[in-house]
């Protein structure tokens, strides 16, 4: 009865749909602006959904506005209600010309280079008006985007150990690293290369690749050896590539990445077994939130990717 009566007949959609514009820009007057309607309006729409609701909604400032505890809890669920209206609409445009679509996926650049790459490729071959908008991110930045609905899909090696209760992620492989150097390094043309012999060249690394548990340090420390002197620190595969052609440097990259990515004939890959990362890659969804076709298209395709890895599963 509350519902029907104090909250249901009252509250409406476009006044949802205000609120959220005055969260997003922070600042009624700016929300005014970008809705094209005038600042007493939303003022307006604001107080009265505060007076449907019976809480206060935004904490006004001399900045502008932010959400209350209150606030916060329903911007949470209309960016849920306006992303499966959303997603509804694009299921109809996708069932009535099943040739056109859209999909948002978040990932590294790694991830971006091999495995999402050939996925994304197959599916233009077959479906040529597909488009597919990519957010290069880290993994801290995953969680973000998925939850802000910025991307329906994410595709990395996720930094937590358990997945967050809203979130639902398929593993897919543990990646291996290889040692890798330029065409013209002293060490190209060794038949015999140790990490031991490495240890004071210069390399360049990711964070989480050299801190405890990520594969530099776990190698370096079943050989009791101290870890290599980290020149450049960077989770940028171009950089790297870049780099490796000065004939200096050492680094490490994704073994999909290269059997998956633009082949590199250049790049020389030393004989040396570095341990699988312990946290697996995985696609990451968000739980209870409807997929797309399009999306769930995608998602197969990365399933039969990195079932093309074989062994690295």
């Amino acid at each position: 009865m509350q519902w029907t009566d104090r909250i249901g007949r009252r509250l409406k959609p476009r006044d949802l749909h205000v609120f959220l514009a005055v969260a997003e820009h922070g600042n009624m007057a700016k929300a005014a602006q970008w809705l094209a309607i005038s600042r007493p309006v939303v003022s307006k729409t604001i107080a009265d959904l505060e007076d449907i609701l019976g809480v206060r909604l935004l904490d006004r400032t001399s900045q502008g506005v932010e959400p209350t505890l209150y606030g916060r809890a329903l911007l949470k669920r209309t960016l849920a209600v306006f992303d499966e209206l959303k997603q509804s609409v694009r299921e109809i445009e996708y069932l009535s010309d099943p040739t056109a679509g859209e999909v948002r996926i978040g990932c590294n650049e790694v991830m971006s280079a091999g495995l999402v790459s050939v996925a994304v490729d197959r599916l233009l071959r077959r479906h040529p008006q597909w488009v597919f908008r990519l957010q290069l991110a880290n993994a801290t930045a995953h969680l973000e985007l998925l939850r802000s609905r910025a991307c329906e899909i994410v595709v990395g090696r996720p930094e937590l150990p358990q997945p967050p209760p809203d979130v639902e992620t398929e593993e897919l492989y543990y990646e291996k690293l290889l040692v890798v150097v330029g065409p013209q390094s002293k060490w190209s043309s060794r038949r015999k290369v140790t990490l031991a012999d490495l240890v004071d060249e210069p390399w360049i690394q990711a964070r989480l690749e050299i801190e405890p548990g990520g594969p530099t340090f776990e190698a370096f420390k079943a050989l009791g050896l101290k870890l290599p002197r980290v020149s450049v620190f960077s989770e940028s595969l171009n950089l790297r590539y870049s780099l490796l052609d000065t004939e200096r440097y050492i680094t490490m990259i994704p073994q999909s990445a290269l059997r998956l990515g633009h082949k590199r004939a250049q790049l020389r890959v030393l004989p040396i077994d570095i341990p699988r990362w312990r946290q697996a890659t995985a696609v990451s969804t968000l739980k209870d939130r409807t997929l797309s076709p399009m999306a769930r298209a995608f998602i197969d395709g990365i399933r039969q990717a990195a079932n093309s890895l074989g062994a690295d599963r």
